[in-house]
């Protein structure tokens, strides 16, 4: 998994309106990279909502939000538009932005194991180096968390 003190690897993904998002555009402010297992689940419409509901401290904060997981874009546009989601939603449905990130991973629920995205996020300074790493994310109270992170940046 990328560490803090890392420069964040660059990425280009289709977002869900069908453009293309790079990371290396948002150079100049801080970037929220959250990577989540699927749309439209429990924990990540709870995850998704909470950063959309902070959505004005994110933006004081300067900071951008980018949410990746392996579903598609039609996907993605259905999740946004549901739940209003005012940030991007970036499709890597190749799974390798996942993979640069080390969040694709071996995974173990009801006793079977299997490969998925282990929900976690990446405070990326405005100059591109990863400066605060959540593994393993528990949604409750998440976004709070990150907002302090992103806050000992200023």
């Amino acid at each position: 998994m990328i560490e803090a003190g890392q420069a964040a690897p660059d990425f280009t993904l289709f977002d869900q309106n069908g453009q293309e998002v790079t990371l290396s555009r948002f150079r100049g402010k801080p970037v929220v990279l959250y990577f989540y297992p699927k749309d439209a689940t429990p924990g990540c419409t709870t995850e998704a909502c909470a950063f959309r509901d902070a959505r004005a401290d994110f933006e004081r904060a300067g900071a951008e939000v980018i949410g990746v997981s392996p579903d598609g874009v039609k996907s993605h546009q259905n999740f946004a538009a549901k739940y209003e989601l005012p940030f991007t939603l970036a499709a890597d449905v190749d799974k390798k932005v996942c993979e640069l990130y080390g969040v694709w991973q071996e995974k173990t629920m009801y006793g079977k194991k299997s490969m998925g995205v282990v929900r976690s996020t990446f405070v990326i300074d405005a100059e591109g180096i990863v400066r605060h790493v959540f593994p393993k994310v528990k949604v409750e109270g998440h976004s709070n968390a990150v907002l302090e992170a992103l806050n000992k940046l200023m």
